[in-house]
């Protein structure tokens, strides 16, 4: 089953951008190099639980 997640940036603006994952393939956390609008770069976003 597909989980929601949510790509946290860590230039700590509050931007984050939402996908799925499978549990069972990808069991480790993501971590993507992705564009933050924010501050108009890419900078790393990494995986937290959707509350």
């Amino acid at each position: 089953m597909r989980d929601k997640i949510k790509l946290v940036s860590t230039a700590n603006t509050g931007h984050f951008y939402t996908t799925t994952k499978n549990k069972k393939t990808t069991p480790n956390k993501l971590s993507f190099m992705k564009y933050d609008p924010v501050v108009r770069k890419h900078v790393e976003y990494k995986e937290y639980k959707i509350k």
